[in-house]
């Protein structure tokens, strides 16, 4: 931490060159992976709760049956369940590195908002993810584990119902980033809070398909309980794009 303040007065002093950007992008692409190998090894010892809690607890609830398919699945299974929960541990990590490179082009007022950007990017796609796993996998799960003939048993592959639960949980995980997608378009001037106000309406509706698109089946509740997020997130949007524009504006 010391050092990365003495880099960031360093580069506030004189501009860097191609092959020092260059350098300093190496520096912070190897810290980010060092955190994603640190937190792959700590996954792994925990495969076992991990996988049976990701996926073999909602499954269960749904009355799916999951089978394996190829030889090394399950093996080639773990492994993936350790890397990407080694990859969501370290996120405080890699974000914090994004943020530190480019760091030099913020102004000096504004790299000591870096530490509460990295925490609140980290809260908010943590909390897409819960929202994902207790909200929107077991509506998406129970009408797949009822949608059928009598005379064709549903049993799923392993590997592609893993597939369906990773997208649902990193989308949304990804949905809940937008106010900070809302702050870092603000800062480079490509997004301002007058239009997001201008086209809330358009928002609304678009939102709203969404949510009928996301949501299996046509129960409103459920489609409203996706949708409602949706809503918050976007006005949350409007007002960080707001602040993010007096900051800018603030000597």
């Amino acid at each position: 931490m010391a050092e990365d303040n003495k880099r960031d007065i360093h580069s506030s002093d004189k501009e860097m060159t191609f092959f020092e950007h260059l350098s300093e992008l190496r520096l912070r692409i190897v810290r980010a992976l060092i955190g994603v190998c640190l937190g792959l090894l700590i996954c792994l010892i925990f495969t076992d709760p991990l996988v049976n809690f990701i996926l073999i607890l909602p499954a269960k609830k749904a009355g799916l049956e999951l089978q394996n398919l190829r030889p090394f699945g399950l093996i080639y299974l773990y492994f993936q369940v350790g890397l990407i929960g080694g990859i969501v541990l370290s996120l405080p990590n890699i974000l914090y590195q994004f943020w530190k490179f480019i760091s030099p082009a913020l102004k000096v007022s504004e790299r000591k908002y870096v530490t509460s950007i990295v925490s609140f990017s980290s809260f908010s796609f943590i909390l897409g993810i819960v929202f994902a796993y207790f909200v929107m996998l077991p509506m998406t799960l129970n009408v797949v584990a009822k949608f059928g003939n009598p005379y064709v048993k549903n049993q799923f592959a392993i590997d592609e119902y893993m597939s369906i639960i990773l997208s649902i949980m990193l989308t949304a995980g990804l949905v809940f980033e937008l106010p900070m997608i809302s702050f870092f378009l603000t800062k480079l001037g490509i997004l301002k809070p007058a239009f997001m106000r201008k086209y809330r309406r358009h928002a609304i509706v678009v939102i709203m398909i969404l949510a009928a698109i996301l949501t299996p089946g046509t129960d409103p509740v459920s489609q409203m309980i996706l949708a409602v997020p949706l809503l918050i997130l976007y006005e949350i949007s409007i007002i960080v794009s707001k602040l993010s524009v007096k900051k800018t504006v603030i000597p």
